[in-house]
C-alpha cells in the first residue's frame, strides 16, 4: 500500500468523521459507496472538497468521470496522482 492510498484513506476517515474505522479497514479496491463503506452523496462532496482543497483538483459535481473517480481508493489515488503528476 502506497503513502496515497494510506493518506487519502486517512483524509476519509478524518473528513467524515469515521470514529470506529481505522486505515487497515478500508479496502483499496471496494466500493467506497453504497457497498463496502457505505457512504452517500453527502459524503461524496465532503470528499470532493477534501480533494480539491489538499491536491489542487478540480472536479465537476455532474460528470460521469468524477463520478468513476470516487469508486474506489484506488480510484482516489489514480486521480490524484494524473493531478500530482503533471
Amino acid at each position: 500500500m502506497s503513502n496515497l492510498h494510506l493518506e487519502i484513506k486517512q483524509m476519509i476517515i478524518d473528513v467524515l468523521d469515521l470514529e470506529d474505522i481505522d486505515v487497515e479497514d478500508i479496502v483499496d479496491e471496494e466500493p467506497l459507496f453504497v457497498e463496502g463503506l457505505g457512504l452517500d452523496s453527502i459524503d461524496a462532496l465532503e470528499i470532493g472538497l477534501a480533494l480539491q482543497k489538499r491536491y489542487d483538483i478540480k472536479l465537476k459535481a455532474d460528470s460521469e468521470d468524477t463520478r468513476q473517480h470516487f469508486v474506489s481508493v484506488n480510484a482516489l489515488v489514480t486521480l490524484v496522482e494524473s493531478y500530482t503528476t503533471k
